[in-house]
Protein backbone atom coordinates (compact mmCIF):
# COMPACT_ATOMS: atom_id res chain seq x y z
CA UNK A 1 0.00 0.00 0.00
CA UNK A 2 2.86 2.34 0.90
CA UNK A 3 4.49 1.56 -2.45
CA UNK A 4 1.41 2.80 -4.30
CA UNK A 5 2.07 6.32 -3.05
CA UNK A 6 5.88 6.40 -3.08
CA UNK A 7 6.61 4.72 -6.43
CA UNK A 8 4.97 7.43 -8.63
CA UNK A 9 6.92 10.15 -6.79
CA UNK A 10 10.20 8.66 -7.99
CA UNK A 11 9.21 9.15 -11.64
CA UNK A 12 10.32 12.38 -13.35
CA UNK A 13 7.13 12.72 -15.40
CA UNK A 14 5.02 12.47 -12.22
CA UNK A 15 7.14 15.07 -10.43
CA UNK A 16 6.84 17.53 -13.33
CA UNK A 17 3.11 16.92 -13.60
CA UNK A 18 2.67 17.44 -9.86
CA UNK A 19 4.70 20.66 -9.81
CA UNK A 20 3.17 22.11 -12.97
CA UNK A 21 -0.36 21.08 -12.08
CA UNK A 22 -0.02 22.50 -8.56
CA UNK A 23 1.24 25.86 -9.86
CA UNK A 24 -1.68 26.09 -12.27
CA UNK A 25 -4.15 24.87 -9.63
CA UNK A 26 -3.09 27.46 -7.04
CA UNK A 27 -3.25 30.52 -9.29
CA UNK A 28 -6.38 29.32 -11.11
CA UNK A 29 -8.16 28.57 -7.83
CA UNK A 30 -7.28 31.96 -6.29
CA UNK A 31 -8.40 33.90 -9.37
CA UNK A 32 -11.39 31.59 -9.61
CA UNK A 33 -12.71 32.90 -6.26
CA UNK A 34 -13.28 36.32 -7.83
CA UNK A 35 -14.64 34.69 -10.98
CA UNK A 36 -17.18 32.67 -8.97
CA UNK A 37 -18.24 35.60 -6.77
CA UNK A 38 -18.68 37.84 -9.81
CA UNK A 39 -20.58 35.11 -11.67
CA UNK A 40 -18.06 35.12 -14.50
CA UNK A 41 -17.65 31.33 -14.76
CA UNK A 42 -18.79 31.31 -18.38
CA UNK A 43 -16.03 33.81 -19.24
CA UNK A 44 -13.26 31.35 -18.35
CA UNK A 45 -14.83 28.77 -20.63
CA UNK A 46 -15.12 31.37 -23.39
CA UNK A 47 -11.46 32.43 -23.14
CA UNK A 48 -10.16 28.86 -23.12
CA UNK A 49 -12.13 27.96 -26.27
CA UNK A 50 -11.38 31.20 -28.10
CA UNK A 51 -7.67 30.65 -27.57
CA UNK A 52 -7.45 28.15 -30.40
CA UNK A 53 -7.68 31.06 -32.86
CA UNK A 54 -4.73 32.73 -31.12
CA UNK A 55 -2.73 29.51 -31.05
CA UNK A 56 -3.37 28.99 -34.76
CA UNK A 57 -2.50 32.61 -35.56
CA UNK A 58 0.69 32.57 -33.50
CA UNK A 59 1.74 29.23 -34.97
CA UNK A 60 1.10 30.42 -38.55
CA UNK A 61 2.93 33.74 -38.13
CA UNK A 62 6.01 32.13 -36.59
CA UNK A 63 6.04 29.37 -39.21
CA UNK A 64 5.63 31.59 -42.28
CA UNK A 65 7.69 34.60 -41.19
CA UNK A 66 10.44 33.05 -39.06
CA UNK A 67 10.34 29.36 -39.92
CA UNK A 68 9.77 28.21 -36.34
CA UNK A 69 7.68 25.07 -35.82
CA UNK A 70 5.36 25.15 -32.78
CA UNK A 71 7.09 28.18 -31.25
CA UNK A 72 5.74 28.37 -27.67
CA UNK A 73 6.24 32.13 -27.01
CA UNK A 74 4.62 32.97 -30.35
CA UNK A 75 1.59 30.81 -29.65
CA UNK A 76 1.39 32.21 -26.12
CA UNK A 77 1.35 35.77 -27.43
CA UNK A 78 -1.25 34.84 -30.06
CA UNK A 79 -3.41 33.20 -27.39
CA UNK A 80 -3.22 36.27 -25.19
CA UNK A 81 -4.19 38.53 -28.10
CA UNK A 82 -7.14 36.25 -28.90
CA UNK A 83 -8.26 36.28 -25.25
CA UNK A 84 -8.07 40.08 -25.01
CA UNK A 85 -9.87 40.42 -28.35
CA UNK A 86 -12.62 38.10 -27.12
CA UNK A 87 -13.12 40.13 -23.95
CA UNK A 88 -13.11 43.40 -25.92
CA UNK A 89 -15.72 42.09 -28.38
CA UNK A 90 -17.92 40.78 -25.57
CA UNK A 91 -17.76 44.13 -23.79
CA UNK A 92 -18.40 46.04 -27.03
CA UNK A 93 -21.45 43.99 -28.02
CA UNK A 94 -23.00 44.04 -24.55
CA UNK A 95 -22.51 47.82 -24.18
CA UNK A 96 -23.77 49.03 -27.56
CA UNK A 97 -26.71 46.65 -28.00
CA UNK A 98 -29.58 45.22 -26.00
CA UNK A 99 -27.85 41.82 -26.00
CA UNK A 100 -26.89 40.82 -22.45
CA UNK A 101 -23.33 39.93 -21.49
CA UNK A 102 -23.93 36.18 -21.10
CA UNK A 103 -25.45 36.06 -24.60
CA UNK A 104 -22.55 38.10 -25.99
CA UNK A 105 -20.09 35.64 -24.42
CA UNK A 106 -21.86 32.72 -26.09
CA UNK A 107 -21.83 34.45 -29.47
CA UNK A 108 -18.25 35.69 -29.42
CA UNK A 109 -16.48 32.68 -27.99
CA UNK A 110 -18.17 30.22 -30.34
CA UNK A 111 -17.45 32.52 -33.28
CA UNK A 112 -13.77 32.94 -32.42
CA UNK A 113 -13.43 29.23 -31.59
CA UNK A 114 -14.92 28.43 -35.00
CA UNK A 115 -12.47 30.88 -36.60
CA UNK A 116 -9.60 28.96 -35.01
CA UNK A 117 -10.93 25.59 -36.17
CA UNK A 118 -11.40 26.88 -39.74
CA UNK A 119 -7.90 28.43 -39.73
CA UNK A 120 -6.36 25.15 -38.58
CA UNK A 121 -8.20 23.21 -41.30
CA UNK A 122 -7.36 25.71 -44.10
CA UNK A 123 -3.67 25.99 -43.20
CA UNK A 124 -3.29 22.37 -42.14
CA UNK A 125 -0.14 22.04 -44.24
CA UNK A 126 1.54 24.69 -42.09
CA UNK A 127 -0.20 24.32 -38.72
CA UNK A 128 0.28 21.03 -36.93
CA UNK A 129 -1.95 21.29 -33.86
CA UNK A 130 -3.60 18.31 -32.23
CA UNK A 131 -7.05 19.65 -31.33
CA UNK A 132 -7.70 16.74 -28.98
CA UNK A 133 -4.49 17.58 -27.11
CA UNK A 134 -5.60 21.21 -26.98
CA UNK A 135 -8.97 20.26 -25.46
CA UNK A 136 -7.87 17.46 -23.10
CA UNK A 137 -4.28 18.54 -22.39
CA UNK A 138 -1.34 16.29 -21.56
CA UNK A 139 -0.36 16.95 -17.97
CA UNK A 140 1.80 13.81 -17.86
CA UNK A 141 3.93 15.23 -20.68
CA UNK A 142 4.74 18.62 -19.15
CA UNK A 143 7.76 20.30 -20.72
CA UNK A 144 10.26 22.48 -18.88
CA UNK A 145 9.09 25.47 -20.94
CA UNK A 146 5.52 24.94 -19.70
CA UNK A 147 6.73 24.91 -16.09
CA UNK A 148 8.63 28.18 -16.47
CA UNK A 149 5.77 29.91 -18.27
CA UNK A 150 3.19 28.79 -15.70
CA UNK A 151 5.48 29.79 -12.80
CA UNK A 152 6.08 33.26 -14.28
CA UNK A 153 2.38 33.84 -14.94
CA UNK A 154 1.42 32.55 -11.49
CA UNK A 155 3.91 34.91 -9.83
CA UNK A 156 2.68 37.89 -11.85
CA UNK A 157 -1.04 37.19 -11.29
CA UNK A 158 -0.68 36.46 -7.56
CA UNK A 159 1.36 39.66 -7.14
CA UNK A 160 -1.44 41.68 -8.78
CA UNK A 161 -4.07 40.04 -6.60
CA UNK A 162 -2.09 40.69 -3.40
CA UNK A 163 -1.36 44.34 -4.28
CA UNK A 164 -4.95 45.12 -5.25
CA UNK A 165 -6.75 42.69 -2.93
CA UNK A 166 -8.83 45.34 -1.14
CA UNK A 167 -9.76 47.00 -4.43
CA UNK A 168 -10.90 43.69 -5.96
CA UNK A 169 -12.76 42.79 -2.76
CA UNK A 170 -14.74 46.04 -2.66
CA UNK A 171 -15.42 46.06 -6.41
CA UNK A 172 -16.66 42.46 -6.19
CA UNK A 173 -19.06 42.84 -3.26
CA UNK A 174 -20.17 46.47 -3.67
CA UNK A 175 -19.22 47.98 -7.05
CA UNK A 176 -21.51 50.99 -6.50
CA UNK A 177 -19.70 51.96 -3.31
CA UNK A 178 -16.35 51.25 -4.94
CA UNK A 179 -17.19 53.67 -7.76
CA UNK A 180 -18.55 56.27 -5.29
CA UNK A 181 -15.24 56.42 -3.39
CA UNK A 182 -13.26 56.81 -6.60
CA UNK A 183 -12.05 53.30 -7.36
CA UNK A 184 -11.66 52.63 -11.11
CA UNK A 185 -14.19 49.77 -11.22
CA UNK A 186 -14.06 49.33 -15.00
CA UNK A 187 -10.26 49.25 -14.95
CA UNK A 188 -10.34 46.66 -12.15
CA UNK A 189 -12.73 44.55 -14.22
CA UNK A 190 -10.34 44.64 -17.16
CA UNK A 191 -7.40 43.88 -14.88
CA UNK A 192 -9.18 40.84 -13.46
CA UNK A 193 -10.14 39.70 -16.94
CA UNK A 194 -6.50 40.05 -18.04
CA UNK A 195 -5.44 37.91 -15.06
CA UNK A 196 -8.00 35.25 -16.01
CA UNK A 197 -6.74 35.39 -19.60
CA UNK A 198 -3.12 34.95 -18.51
CA UNK A 199 -4.01 31.98 -16.32
CA UNK A 200 -6.01 30.31 -19.06
CA UNK A 201 -3.42 30.98 -21.76
CA UNK A 202 -0.49 29.71 -19.68
CA UNK A 203 -2.32 26.59 -18.53
CA UNK A 204 -4.15 25.33 -21.63
CA UNK A 205 -1.06 23.92 -23.33
CA UNK A 206 -0.32 21.90 -20.19
CA UNK A 207 -3.73 20.87 -18.85
CA UNK A 208 -6.13 21.51 -21.74
CA UNK A 209 -9.36 23.48 -22.11
CA UNK A 210 -11.56 21.30 -19.92
CA UNK A 211 -9.17 21.06 -16.99
CA UNK A 212 -8.25 24.75 -16.91
CA UNK A 213 -11.93 25.71 -16.71
CA UNK A 214 -12.48 23.08 -14.03
CA UNK A 215 -9.54 24.30 -11.94
CA UNK A 216 -10.74 27.86 -12.34
CA UNK A 217 -14.25 27.15 -11.06
CA UNK A 218 -14.58 23.94 -9.03
CA UNK A 219 -12.00 24.50 -6.22
CA UNK A 220 -13.33 28.06 -5.75
CA UNK A 221 -16.91 26.76 -5.59
CA UNK A 222 -15.81 24.11 -3.08
CA UNK A 223 -14.18 26.74 -0.86
CA UNK A 224 -17.27 28.93 -1.19
CA UNK A 225 -19.26 26.25 0.64
CA UNK A 226 -16.92 26.50 3.63
CA UNK A 227 -16.13 30.19 3.99
CA UNK A 228 -17.80 33.59 4.19
CA UNK A 229 -14.53 35.57 3.92
CA UNK A 230 -12.71 36.17 0.64
CA UNK A 231 -9.19 35.75 2.03
CA UNK A 232 -10.07 32.45 3.73
CA UNK A 233 -11.93 31.34 0.60
CA UNK A 234 -8.83 31.94 -1.53
CA UNK A 235 -6.60 29.92 0.80
CA UNK A 236 -9.06 27.01 0.91
CA UNK A 237 -9.55 27.20 -2.85
CA UNK A 238 -5.78 26.94 -3.47
CA UNK A 239 -5.63 23.98 -1.08
CA UNK A 240 -8.48 22.22 -2.88
CA UNK A 241 -6.80 22.91 -6.23
CA UNK A 242 -3.56 21.25 -5.09
CA UNK A 243 -5.36 18.25 -3.56
CA UNK A 244 -7.34 17.87 -6.80
CA UNK A 245 -4.14 17.71 -8.85
CA UNK A 246 -2.40 15.37 -6.38
CA UNK A 247 -5.35 13.02 -5.99
CA UNK A 248 -6.11 13.09 -9.71
CA UNK A 249 -2.54 12.23 -10.69
CA UNK A 250 -2.45 9.26 -8.33
CA UNK A 251 -5.83 8.18 -9.70
CA UNK A 252 -4.47 8.52 -13.23
CA UNK A 253 -1.45 6.31 -12.46
CA UNK A 254 -3.43 3.68 -10.56
CA UNK A 255 -6.18 3.41 -13.19
CA UNK A 256 -3.95 4.07 -16.22
CA UNK A 257 -6.33 6.80 -17.41
CA UNK A 258 -6.07 10.27 -18.95
CA UNK A 259 -4.42 12.75 -16.57
CA UNK A 260 -6.73 15.72 -17.14
CA UNK A 261 -9.86 13.64 -16.84
CA UNK A 262 -8.68 11.99 -13.61
CA UNK A 263 -7.83 15.34 -12.02
CA UNK A 264 -11.19 16.83 -12.95
CA UNK A 265 -12.97 13.71 -11.71
CA UNK A 266 -11.21 13.92 -8.33
CA UNK A 267 -11.91 17.67 -8.19
CA UNK A 268 -15.61 17.12 -8.81
CA UNK A 269 -15.76 14.29 -6.27
CA UNK A 270 -14.10 16.58 -3.74
CA UNK A 271 -16.75 19.23 -4.42
CA UNK A 272 -19.59 16.72 -3.96
CA UNK A 273 -18.15 15.52 -0.64
CA UNK A 274 -17.89 19.10 0.68
CA UNK A 275 -21.36 19.87 -0.68
CA UNK A 276 -22.66 16.98 1.40
CA UNK A 277 -20.83 17.57 4.70
CA UNK A 278 -20.16 21.35 4.80
CA UNK A 279 -21.14 22.47 8.32
CA UNK A 280 -23.10 25.56 7.26
CA UNK A 281 -24.03 25.23 3.59
CA UNK A 282 -23.91 21.45 3.10
CA UNK A 283 -26.80 19.15 2.29
CA UNK A 284 -26.65 17.36 5.65
CA UNK A 285 -26.70 20.59 7.65
CA UNK A 286 -29.55 21.87 5.49
CA UNK A 287 -31.50 18.66 6.11
CA UNK A 288 -30.89 18.95 9.86
CA UNK A 289 -32.03 22.59 9.86
CA UNK A 290 -35.18 21.73 7.96
CA UNK A 291 -35.83 18.81 10.27
CA UNK A 292 -35.49 21.02 13.33
CA UNK A 293 -37.35 23.93 11.80
CA UNK A 294 -40.38 25.06 13.80
CA UNK A 295 -43.01 26.72 11.56
CA UNK A 296 -43.71 30.29 12.64
CA UNK A 297 -47.45 29.69 12.35
CA UNK A 298 -47.25 26.89 14.94
CA UNK A 299 -45.21 29.10 17.29
CA UNK A 300 -47.82 31.85 17.02
CA UNK A 301 -50.65 29.37 17.61
CA UNK A 302 -48.95 28.19 20.82
CA UNK A 303 -48.41 31.78 21.99
CA UNK A 304 -52.01 32.84 21.45
CA UNK A 305 -53.31 29.62 23.02
CA UNK A 306 -51.28 30.19 26.20
CA UNK A 307 -52.31 33.88 26.23
CA UNK A 308 -56.00 33.05 25.93
CA UNK A 309 -55.73 30.44 28.68
CA UNK A 310 -55.18 33.23 31.28
CA UNK A 311 -53.25 30.88 33.55
CA UNK A 312 -50.42 28.33 33.22
CA UNK A 313 -51.42 26.12 30.28
CA UNK A 314 -50.81 22.35 30.35
CA UNK A 315 -49.58 20.64 27.22
CA UNK A 316 -52.97 18.94 26.73
CA UNK A 317 -54.75 22.32 26.57
CA UNK A 318 -52.25 23.64 24.03
CA UNK A 319 -52.54 20.48 21.91
CA UNK A 320 -56.27 21.04 21.36
CA UNK A 321 -55.66 24.24 19.40
CA UNK A 322 -52.34 23.52 17.67
CA UNK A 323 -52.20 21.47 14.47
CA UNK A 324 -48.56 20.34 14.98
CA UNK A 325 -49.61 17.76 17.56
CA UNK A 326 -46.98 15.13 16.78
CA UNK A 327 -44.08 17.56 17.07
CA UNK A 328 -45.47 19.67 19.90
CA UNK A 329 -42.77 18.58 22.36
CA UNK A 330 -40.07 19.78 19.94
CA UNK A 331 -41.96 23.04 19.34
CA UNK A 332 -42.33 23.73 23.06
CA UNK A 333 -38.69 22.89 23.72
CA UNK A 334 -37.52 25.28 20.98
CA UNK A 335 -39.81 28.04 22.28
CA UNK A 336 -38.39 27.62 25.78
CA UNK A 337 -34.87 27.90 24.32
CA UNK A 338 -35.88 31.03 22.39
CA UNK A 339 -37.24 32.65 25.56
CA UNK A 340 -40.87 32.83 24.41
CA UNK A 341 -42.34 30.60 27.10
CA UNK A 342 -41.20 29.12 30.39
CA UNK A 343 -41.96 25.66 31.70
CA UNK A 344 -43.27 25.23 35.23
CA UNK A 345 -43.69 21.55 35.96
CA UNK A 346 -45.91 20.30 33.14
CA UNK A 347 -47.44 23.71 32.47
CA UNK A 348 -46.31 26.66 30.37
CA UNK A 349 -46.51 30.42 30.80
CA UNK A 350 -45.48 33.31 28.57
CA UNK A 351 -42.32 35.30 29.12
CA UNK A 352 -42.42 39.06 28.60
CA UNK A 353 -41.08 38.56 25.08
CA UNK A 354 -43.62 35.80 24.35
CA UNK A 355 -46.52 37.86 25.71
CA UNK A 356 -45.56 40.76 23.46
CA UNK A 357 -45.54 38.55 20.36
CA UNK A 358 -48.75 36.78 21.41
CA UNK A 359 -50.62 40.09 21.78
CA UNK A 360 -49.40 41.19 18.35
CA UNK A 361 -50.83 38.02 16.75
CA UNK A 362 -54.05 38.29 18.76
CA UNK A 363 -54.44 41.91 17.70
CA UNK A 364 -54.04 40.86 14.06
CA UNK A 365 -56.62 38.09 14.47
CA UNK A 366 -59.26 40.33 16.03
CA UNK A 367 -58.69 43.17 13.58
CA UNK A 368 -59.14 40.74 10.71
CA UNK A 369 -62.32 39.37 12.30
CA UNK A 370 -63.65 42.92 12.60
CA UNK A 371 -62.79 43.70 9.01
CA UNK A 372 -64.20 40.44 7.64
CA UNK A 373 -67.45 41.01 9.55
CA UNK A 374 -67.67 44.57 8.17
CA UNK A 375 -67.49 43.41 4.54
CA UNK A 376 -70.23 40.80 5.00
CA UNK A 377 -68.23 37.59 5.43
CA UNK A 378 -70.53 34.81 6.71
CA UNK A 379 -70.26 34.55 10.49
CA UNK A 380 -69.22 30.89 10.45
CA UNK A 381 -66.25 31.71 8.17
CA UNK A 382 -64.97 34.78 10.02
CA UNK A 383 -62.86 33.02 12.67
CA UNK A 384 -61.29 30.43 10.33
CA UNK A 385 -60.38 33.06 7.72
CA UNK A 386 -58.95 35.41 10.33
CA UNK A 387 -56.91 32.53 11.74
CA UNK A 388 -55.19 32.15 8.36
CA UNK A 389 -54.66 35.87 7.83
CA UNK A 390 -53.30 36.58 11.31
CA UNK A 391 -49.99 34.85 10.48
CA UNK A 392 -49.13 37.09 7.54
CA UNK A 393 -46.31 39.59 8.04
CA UNK A 394 -48.46 42.65 7.53
CA UNK A 395 -47.60 45.57 9.82
CA UNK A 396 -48.63 48.13 7.20
CA UNK A 397 -51.82 46.19 6.40
CA UNK A 398 -52.85 46.08 10.06
CA UNK A 399 -52.22 49.81 10.41
CA UNK A 400 -54.45 50.36 7.37
CA UNK A 401 -57.19 48.12 8.78
CA UNK A 402 -57.03 49.83 12.16
CA UNK A 403 -57.37 53.25 10.55
CA UNK A 404 -60.11 52.12 8.15
CA UNK A 405 -62.14 50.55 10.96
CA UNK A 406 -61.76 53.62 13.18
CA UNK A 407 -59.42 52.01 15.73
CA UNK A 408 -61.98 49.58 17.18
CA UNK A 409 -61.58 48.48 20.80
CA UNK A 410 -63.42 45.16 20.50
CA UNK A 411 -63.96 42.50 17.83
CA UNK A 412 -67.39 41.25 16.58
CA UNK A 413 -67.54 38.85 19.55
CA UNK A 414 -67.05 41.66 22.06
CA UNK A 415 -63.50 40.63 22.92
CA UNK A 416 -60.91 43.36 23.55
CA UNK A 417 -58.46 44.08 20.71
CA UNK A 418 -54.95 44.50 22.24
CA UNK A 419 -53.41 47.92 21.76
CA UNK A 420 -50.63 48.33 19.21
CA UNK A 421 -47.22 47.94 20.89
Amino acid sequence: MFELFIAPLTETYFQKALIGGSIVAVVAAVVGCLVVLRRMAFLGDALSHAMIAGVAGGYLVMKLLFGYEAHAPGMLLGSLIAAVATVALISFVSRISRVKEDTAIGIMYTGIFALGVVAVSIFRHYIHIDLMHFIMGDILGVADTDLWVSAFVAAAVLTILILFFRHFQLATFDPVMAASIGLPVVLLDYLLTTCVSLVVVSAVSMVGVILVVGLLITPAATAYLLSDRLDKMMVLSALFGVTSVTGGLYLCVWLDSAGGGAIMLFCTFQFLVVLTVAPKYGLLSRWIRLRNLVPQQVVEDVLTTVLRHDRPAPKEAIQKYVEEGKNLDRVLKRMVQDGLIREQGREFTLTQKGEKEAKTVLRAHRLWETYLESIGTPEKEVHATAHQLEHLDQAETLSYLDKKLGSPKTDPHGKVIPEKD
